[in-house]
């Protein structure tokens, strides 16, 4: 199965080709600002450079969140049209998934995480189960601060008997007083590993249920600050007028 995966939920746009488990090629632009821009180029280039058309791609994948706001509607919306007129499959799959899944240790909780500003993030913990390449979450991803992140960690950690946390993603390094206070031995993970990539997308989305791409939408974990500030004006949920919506 040819899977054809991307990610533009943060500032390292990623996509990749992958044939069933196997990664064929991925190419990464990272900091990159302008991902409207770049991710057909990127994904023209993985095609031609292995002598694809899209119609030949059985499945497509993308992060859906969290992430930007602008940056997920971009790739949301591009494998939806994908998978729509080509007749194809389309998975999305959770950024903390994909980043959680860059560590393959099976003793270790997980914590994949991207900095939300003022000592928030969105995160989520996972673990590996034995002969298994799907992380499991075992603390929902959500939006934390990170004192109530560290409360859930430690008490999963204990419940658990499991010594050692992984933390991925982005952030996290300057809260590594407060997470020595857990008195967890911990390590932060790699350059690599600290990034989303979308080839990691495409094997977590071998195996998984088909979205309907008509359904598939952007898993924010986080109202708009639009939202936020009509709610307190009026009490009312926001319901926008336009498909702006403004970054994280």
């Amino acid at each position: 199965m040819k899977i054809l995966s991307m990610s533009t939920a943060t500032n390292n746009l990623s996509v990749a080709l992958n044939d069933d488990s196997k990664i064929i090629a991925e190419k990464n632009e990272y900091d990159a600002r302008n991902h409207s821009a770049h991710l057909d180029p990127l994904i023209d280039q993985i095609l031609k450079e292995h002598n694809l058309k899209l119609a030949e791609i059985d499945r497509f994948a993308v992060a859906i969140g969290p992430g930007s706001y602008t940056g997920l509607r971009i790739g949301v919306t591009t494998v939806k049209m994908f998978a729509s007129i080509l007749n194809k499959d389309v998975i999305g799959v959770s950024t903390l998934q994909a980043l959680a899944s860059s560590c393959n240790e099976q003793t270790a909780l997980i914590v994949a995480g991207i900095d939300a500003r003022n000592n928030n993030y969105f995160a989520g913990a996972y673990i590996n189960k034995e002969n298994g390449n799907v992380p499991v979450c075992v603390i929902p991803d959500g939006h934390y601060h990170i004192d109530t992140l560290l409360s859930a960690i430690s008490e999963y950690c204990t419940a658990n008997n499991l010594e050692r946390v992984i933390y991925v993603g982005t952030g996290f390094e300057k809260q590594e007083e407060a997470i020595k206070k857990t008195n967890i031995s911990f390590s932060f993970g790699t350059e690599k590993q600290n990034v989303v990539h979308a080839g990691l997308i495409g094997k977590l989305a071998l195996k998984a249920q088909p979205d309907d791409p008509d359904q598939l939408l952007p898993n924010y974990l986080r109202r708009t600050q639009a939202e936020i500030d009509w709610h307190k004006k009026t009490g009312e949920a926001y319901k926008p007028d336009s498909d702006y919506v403004e970054e994280v």
